[in-house]
């Protein structure tokens, strides 16, 4: 399988809080130095697994195999994460696993012999089906974990996702995989898990929001649209409407971005500079039918109607009135590019094409320098991106990169382990950043001195 995120900057839970549309609007990133003081040089860490600036600790809150509340243990391959606010002192940290049919012979015995009516999918001989998410119900002022247990079951490749401003966690299928493939049910959708979930929730595909490589989904706060991304290397842009805010289970339109004046648009770059940096172009949506796609057509349906071409499109991230989404093996060099939307002030209505959404090419990473497969995305307190990386070269060396509002690139943590960094998010409070090693699974909470950055 080619490697999923060569240069995502993916949904975290907070917006761009600090990061204005001046603040970030740069063009391209300048190439990781190591004149920029910022945190600090990173020092050793004795267990191995990851460095941090002086100042700043680590501690493991949960690891593969760990006995969760439920009896079940902790599953492997933990990716996309939301953290959600529960009470004064808690919060919920919604956490993917993105496993498949064939990880279910390395899963634990308990994960490989798990049944229950509430899984979405089961096998023949009724085990449910590998992936999903588990919820952390970590104490904050405590530092410290209350409860772990599963929450969805019995999808497969959940791979990222997007935190909802009603308090829940859009989880999504990467796969079209159905009952041609030997499974029960078609797969590639989208779940819905309210963080106060207390246990296994029902499974509801949510089918209007479509069905293909579902990467991630971002939620505009002011209009309850959904922007979705798709992760293959045609892959459309595309916008759900709800007939009804917050009730996503109500159903909707399913659109695709199409570049106006210009149908087809191919933002990819790879064999021309179509897309220019930083130069906004305006766009329209057009409607697509039978989103359930059994023949996994949506994208072909959508371009032969005009829909632009986007590469690979993964992580999206809602910043001051604006998203920002990242196509990872975009431009020239195919190191990837992050785009920006701007919704129209009509968004969604009748009068949006009187004053059309824009988008624009923001980034196009030009030397592996910039990020070496970057992934999930998150926002520090100082407003910095916090960005994993995401890197399976013949040497893997995978670190969390910050970005300042100025676009300067910084390390901040490296990792140990032959594994990836994902599902970076913050607490409420700013003060401790959450992060799981994809494989074998850990998650991890970091705190420490967030304001004491220098130029």
């Amino acid at each position: 399988m080619v490697s999923r995120r060569e240069f995502l900057l993916s949904a975290g839970t907070l917006a761009f809080l600090g990061l204005s549309r001046s603040a970030m609007g740069i063009v391209a990133l300048p190439e990781v130095t190591a004149k920029l003081p910022a945190y600090g040089p990173l020092l050793a860490d004795t267990n191995a697994l990851l460095d941090l600036p002086e100042g700043f600790t680590y501690q493991v809150i949960s690891k593969i195999g760990d006995k969760m509340d439920d009896g079940l243990d902790v599953p492997d391959r933990a990716d996309g994460m939301g953290c959600i606010t529960l009470d004064n002192e808690r919060v919920a940290l919604v956490r993917n696993h993105e496993l498949q049919p064939l990880h279910i012979d390395t899963a634990s015995a308990l994960i490989s012999n798990h049944k229950t009516p509430l899984a979405y999918d089961s096998l023949e001989n009724g085990v449910a089906l590998p992936g999903g998410t588990s919820h952390i119900i970590y104490n904050l002022k405590e530092q410290k974990r209350e409860q772990e247990y599963l929450s969805l079951c019995g999808t497969i490749r959940n791979c990222s996702g997007g935190v909802t401003p009603w308090g829940s966690w859009l989880t999504c299928e990467e796969t079209v995989m159905d009952t041609k493939d030997g499974l029960n049910k078609s797969h590639g959708y989208v779940f819905e898990v309210p963080g106060n979930a207390k246990g296994l929730v029902t499974p509801e595909p949510l089918y209007d929001m479509g069905r293909f490589n579902h990467e991630a989904a971002a939620i505009d706060p002011r209009t309850g649209i959904v922007y979705l991304t798709e992760d293959r290397g045609d892959s459309l842009f595309y916008r759900f409407i709800p007939h009804q805010r917050g009730k996503l289970n109500q159903g909707g339109q399913l659109q695709a971005m199409v570049i106006k004046n210009q149908p087809q648009f191919d933002s990819r770059n790879w064999s021309a500079s179509a897309m220019q940096l930083h130069s906004d172009l305006a766009v329209e949506w057009i409607n697509l039918t039978d989103p359930k796609s059994p023949n996994d057509d949506l994208r072909k349906q959508g371009h032969n109607k005009g829909a632009a071409l986007f590469a690979r499109g993964e992580g999206i991230h809602w910043g001051n009135s604006e998203l920002y989404f990242c196509c990872t093996n975009g431009g020239a060099k195919q190191l990837g590019q992050v785009m920006k939307y701007q919704p129209s002030i009509h968004e969604g209505t009748d009068q949006e094409s009187a004053s059309p959404g824009k988008i624009q090419l923001f980034v196009e990473s030009t030397n592996e320098s910039l990020y070496n497969f970057g992934d999930n995305l998150t926002v520090a307190p100082n407003g910095h991106l916090i960005v994993c990386e995401d890197q399976y070269t013949e040497t893997v060396n995978n670190h969390l990169r910050g970005v300042t509002p100025k676009g300067e690139v910084y390390n901040f943590a490296k990792l140990h382990a032959q594994s990836e960094l994902a599902g970076a998010c913050f607490s409420p409070d700013g003060k401790t950043l959450f992060v799981n090693v994809y494989m074998p699974t850990k998650t991890l909470a970091i705190t420490g001195p967030w304001d004491s950055f220098k130029l």
